[in-house]
């Protein structure tokens, strides 16, 4: 059966998020535009996405709590967990690594905590939108540990990925998937990158307003919906 997924999508919490990026906003915005699968991926943060899974019990959407890590490669990764337990522990690891800088509203905006009613709870502290002080030969066994997937996030772009910073994506890391963003498409990056061909290629929207939330567009075949079936599909089984 065919499903249609968004696995990169910012709240309110991310800075550069805009904060009609609320839990109710995404997945109503999401369930209008017909998804059957979205993740809530904030900047460093898992801190929004209770909220969200929630909202999402009274819609046809399914809401995988997710991270975007940045790790001290300056590269960008989208972590995907089964449950929010198993998000937070992760949160719970990587949290170590800040580097302490504090937010700047001013400059960069705010880092909105809310609950399942939009209401705002706080905000974070810590500046997001930095580097953690872990490497991706840190976070990629945590994230295993804690019974999640780690996708290197918009491979294709010339900054925050893993092959601009890298030049490559190390065979190592046992990368199966990676994420190209919503400027490419499969063709153009196989043709610059030929080994991508050997990997399960998604695309995302990378969304930060709600009008940029995927419609139709990002499709997997699987057996049935869940997110174990999701998973297998991204292990690239």
């Amino acid at each position: 059966m065919r499903f249609f997924c968004d696995l990169h999508i910012h709240s309110a919490l991310s800075p550069c998020g805009d904060m009609d990026m609320t839990p109710n906003n995404i997945v109503g915005m999401s369930a209008l535009k017909g998804l059957d699968f979205i993740a809530i991926t904030d900047h460093n943060s898992v801190g929004n996405a209770r909220a969200l899974i929630e909202v999402s019990k009274n819609f046809p959407v399914t809401v995988i709590p997710g991270m975007e890590l940045e790790t001290a490669e300056e590269a960008h990764f989208v972590c995907l967990f089964k449950t929010i337990e198993d998000a937070e522990n992760f949160y719970s690891w990587s949290s170590k690594f800040f580097s302490g800088i504090k937010n700047r509203e001013d400059i960069f905006g705010q880092q909105a905590f809310m609950d399942e009613n939009d209401e705002i709870v706080g905000f974070e502290e810590q500046m997001l939108v930095s580097a953690l002080t872990c490497s991706i030969y840190d976070a990629v066994p945590e994230v295993k540990k804690c019974g999640g997937i780690i996708i290197p996030a918009h491979v294709d772009k010339s900054s925050y990925s893993i092959i601009s910073n890298l030049g490559m994506i190390p065979d190592d890391l046992g990368f199966k998937t990676v994420e190209i963003s919503k400027n490419t498409d499969v063709e153009h990056v196989t043709q610059k990158f030929p080994y991508l061909k050997e990997k399960r290629i998604i695309t995302s929207s990378d969304s930060h307003y709600l009008g940029d939330i995927y419609e139709k567009e990002g499709a997997v075949d699987l057996e049935e919906k869940s997110i174990d079936a999701l998973f297998e599909f991204l292990k690239g089984e």
